[in-house]
């Protein structure tokens, strides 16, 4: 079942205020996008909000100089996704930066500790002998984990951004924008962002302090890694994180990343010149997530950690052939929903609200991916649920939700309505993950099911393809593809431009088994287009409605340029 699409054209009134040397189709992008001059469409690193917003900070950082004063062992405990990784490489090269001598790391394995600071991570950490944990991407909801941390006697620090639960976790500081009480002006950070935060406060405060040589570190060169993370994460990209990804972005366009991402960025078969946040978020992030997803994500810290450039490309092509793997895995994985999903029958003759999903061979690592695609082809919630481990009564799923229900407010109120249902669960309004034993799957399903029928209206299951318009014939050209290609960072929130047309169809043929080339005429114009995941069997029409993404066309060079087709549909 595939869900009818619309394209809906954005509102947009363009104003003055605009450098003459900008494009007029990447004003009007800005403006749509709510960007009403300059400074709000590329904003900088000095328009970044000052640290001083975020709750607890000042006892973070005192705990940290503390330690640093006293060559205490700090050790970080990261997560196993793309944000937890840079975050916990950004706060290793910082806190050593700004002085620590003993610091360490650890990340825990999706399939033995399961999500972030669990009790067992904690007893196999204490042959480590830490004096300070700090958690980052994760902690604030792992109350039994910190507990057991604060029983073996040390100090806790953790640095999150999702969201909390009723309670806070009895740690010693806290830093997470969303946290009740907290006046930060951006509740949009990513974990690897918290903990680039919590680093400026600290320099700034050793600085003040005298305790730092000629005014301290120079943390902008972990801009990489905050860009990186940022992205991958899917955090909106509000004016301050675009600002933090622009910076990142700009180090790694200029081969001044950390070896880790350089290679990566290699072994992604990207251009680092010509980088943008798309090549983050399709190519280097999921080689770093995919250490994390069916091995150790230890090993894709390890990478970003590297200072040796050849050290790191062995460590990235171990990454790109995990990552090699995932494909093939998940690619099994979504046939297997689809099939299942086929056998589903309509309720009541209309698709059903939402989607929970469950099988016995499925890996937990990549449940998330499953719970994705199907989200994006069906236009519905879906959960997808494996054991946590083979064998294991325990299962671990991943929910991908839909614009206008939140997915963790709707697990929130399956917990309220029969607690002890749900074992542990946590996210934002779009991704959450949850845990639950097997035997709990139908009432869960029931009982999600039911949640999402009371929370969701009948307008939000109708998908619409917001487009930036119809481009004029003379923007059909290198420069504002590249002009478009380079107005980024664009991404959750502040997403990448998209226009759409009518085309007269000059030719077509497939590629490969699924995908679509097309060669479309507008006013004499001849332009090569290719839809991927188009081909569906069935020829085009001789005319098309197309939304598109206009773009070099790297393959044939020079001055070629290409429509990237992300919906067709016939003309009349």
């Amino acid at each position: 079942m595939t869900i009818a699409r619309t394209i809906q054209r954005r509102d947009c009134v363009v104003g003055d205020d605009w450098p003459a040397s900008m494009p007029a189709v990447l004003r009007r992008v800005y403006s749509a996008r709510g960007a009403h001059d300059h400074a709000a469409a590329r904003p900088r690193l000095a328009d970044l909000l000052p640290p001083d917003g975020l709750l607890g900070l000042d006892a973070a950082t005192a705990l940290l100089a503390d330690a640093i004063a006293n060559d205490r062992h700090i050790l970080v405990v990261g997560d196993f996704d793309c944000d937890g990784a840079t975050a916990c490489a950004t706060a290793v090269r910082g806190l050593r930066m700004l002085g620590a001598t003993r610091v360490s790391h650890a990340v825990p394995n999706r399939i033995v500790h399961g999500y972030g600071l669990s009790p067992a991570l904690v007893e196999e950490l204490a042959a480590l002998q830490p004096e300070l944990l700090v958690t980052v991407d994760h902690g604030i909801a792992c109350h039994a984990g910190i507990a057991a941390a604060k029983a073996h006697g040390w100090q806790v620090l953790v640095t999150d951004h999702h969201l909390p639960g009723d309670a806070l976790p009895p740690a010693d500081a806290i830093v997470n924008p969303n946290q009740p009480g907290d006046g930060f002006g951006s509740k949009m950070l990513a974990g690897v962002g918290v903990i680039f935060y919590v680093l400026l406060a600290l320099r700034r405060r050793l600085r003040e302090a005298g305790r730092l040589d000629d005014g301290g570190a120079d943390l902008s060169t972990l801009l990489d890694l905050v860009a990186v993370g940022t992205v991958a994460d899917l955090v909106p990209l509000d004016a301050n994180n675009r600002a933090l990804v622009s910076a990142g972005l700009r180090r790694l366009r200029a081969g001044k990343g950390c070896a880790g991402l350089q290679a990566l960025i290699e072994v992604s078969r990207r251009s680092a010149e010509t980088l943008t946040a798309a090549d983050i978020g399709f190519a280097v992030a999921p080689r770093l997530n995919a250490a994390g997803r069916l091995e150790d994500m230890a090993l894709g810290i390890e990478c970003l950690l590297c200072d040796d450039p050849a050290q790191a490309r062995e460590l990235a092509a171990v990454l790109d052939g995990i990552n090699a793997e995932r494909r093939a895995v998940q690619q099994q994985m979504v046939g297997d929903a689809e099939a299942a999903l086929a056998l589903v029958p309509d309720a009541a003759g209309a698709p059903h609200i939402a989607h929970c999903l469950f099988d016995a061979r499925w890996h937990p690592g990549v449940v998330g991916l499953v719970a994705s695609k199907l989200k994006e082809r069906l236009h519905r919630p879906v959960i997808a649920f494996a054991p946590g481990e083979p064998g294991s009564e325990v299962l671990r799923g991943s929910a991908r939700s839909i614009p206008g229900f939140h997915v963790r407010d709707a697990l929130a109120r399956v917990d309220a309505a029969q607690p002890g249902l749900i074992e542990r669960f946590g996210g934002h309004a779009m991704a959450a993950g949850l845990s639950l034993p097997r035997a709990h799957f139908d009432a869960f399903q029931a009982a999600f099911l039911e949640a999402a029928s009371a929370m969701i209206t009948p307008d939000l299951l109708h998908d619409t393809i917001a487009s930036d318009g119809a481009l004029p014939v003379d923007a059909f050209d290198i420069h504002t593809a590249c002009a478009l290609r380079d107005g980024g960072p664009w991404g959750q929130g502040f997403p990448e431009p998209l226009f759409d047309g009518e085309f007269q169809v000059l030719s077509w043929r497939p590629v490969g088994t699924q995908h679509l080339k097309l060669e479309l005429g507008l006013s004499g114009l001849r332009l090569q287009a290719i839809e991927f995941g188009g081909w569906r069997g069935t020829p085009p029409g001789p005319r098309v409605r197309v939304a598109y993404r206009l773009a070099p066309d790297d393959y044939r060079g020079g001055d070629a340029i290409q429509l990237l087709v992300l919906h067709r549909e016939s003309a009349v």
